[in-house]
């Protein structure tokens, strides 16, 4: 039988069933699959459990939210040996679960991806930091990583908005910088920054019509407002339109970029969404392109260059 290791984080999304990781066992071994699973406790966790795993584990797969998710792909990412990852969407928001094509059926969801394909995926990084779908920095932002755990759990989606509405009392700042992309470099005054290799972020799906994981390119979204007024209507036209074509939106999509801020920023960025707290005020952003995941069938030809020009 093939080896494969789910690293479970047990406090993403709502409280599950014990049964559930039974269910879990008899599915993959009908895949004939051999299952270990290894649970996380703290930040991290999942990093150094797939940095240390054994060269014949066959596949990893990360039962959690991006964050877990973004864990295992870094400690895959430290290896000599990288590992084939599959991603079992189990948090709160799952973007890129949504993404891929998976359902809010666990079961379900473990049955697509032992069905699916594996494919080379694109991961980014800012700095020396890899992120699987997004990196991003503005206020508000912080409503991933520091709404309450306790208030997920109950309440799921909802609880950040819970936690947002308490921020909107804050102005909105904004920052200097000066940024080089595709050899030319430009200045401007921004509120918002989203470097994103995702047609969805904070459960908002298409805000890219045309994303693609395999075409070692990510999209750049610098986003200018004044007020309260103009960040609402600006993620309301996100929720209809293109990013690219949203007024205020400055868009690129590239392979590399510097951002430099004259001012260092007054909150960290989020990535993944975990917090990435940083003191430099410059940052890079690259593409790493020789991280394999089983993904479901679904939005395949969708989201690879390849596969749709294979399909045309």
């Amino acid at each position: 039988m093939k080896k494969s290791v789910m690293i479970y984080n047990p406090y993403s999304g709502k409280i599950k069933k014990k049964e559930m990781l039974q269910t879990f066992y008899d599915i993959l071994r009908k895949y004939d699959y051999e299952l270990e699973v290894l649970y996380t406790s703290k930040k991290k966790d999942a990093t150094e459990i797939v940095k240390n795993l054994s060269d014949d584990i066959d596949l990893v797969i990360s039962a959690g939210g991006d964050g877990t998710l973004n864990e295992v792909v870094s400690g895959n990412l430290q290896r000599k040996k990288r590992l084939t990852l599959a991603n079992l969407p189990m948090g709160t928001t799952n973007d890129v679960g949504n993404m891929y094509g998976y359902t809010k059926n666990y079961v379900k969801n473990l049955e697509l991806l032992l069905q699916g394909v594996q494919k080379n995926v694109d991961v980014c990084f800012i700095n020396d930091t890899p992120f699987v779908y997004v990196a991003c920095l503005g206020d508000y932002i912080d409503m991933a990583y520091n709404t309450p755990r306790n208030l997920k759990k109950k309440y799921g989606k909802i609880a950040y908005i819970m936690y947002g509405l308490k921020q909107l009392k804050h102005k909105i700042n904004s920052y200097d910088i000066r940024y080089t992309i595709d050899h030319k470099t430009y200045e401007g005054k921004y509120s918002f920054f989203f470097i994103t290799n995702a047609s969805r972020v904070a459960g908002v799906d298409d805000i890219y019509y045309d994303v693609k994981l395999d075409d070692n390119m990510f999209e750049v979204a610098f986003c200018h407002v004044k007020s309260k007024a103009e960040m609402m209507k600006m993620f309301l036209l996100l929720t209809n339109m293109d990013a690219k074509e949203v007024p205020g939106i400055t868009y690129y999509q590239t392979d590399n970029l510097e951002i430099e801020f004259l001012q260092s920023p007054k909150v960290s960025w989020c990535i993944d969404g975990e917090e990435y707290k940083s003191y430099r005020k410059k940052f890079s952003f690259r593409i790493d392109k020789h991280t394999k995941m089983m993904l479901p069938k679904e939005n395949i030809v969708k989201l690879f260059q390849k596969e749709k020009e294979e399909n045309k």
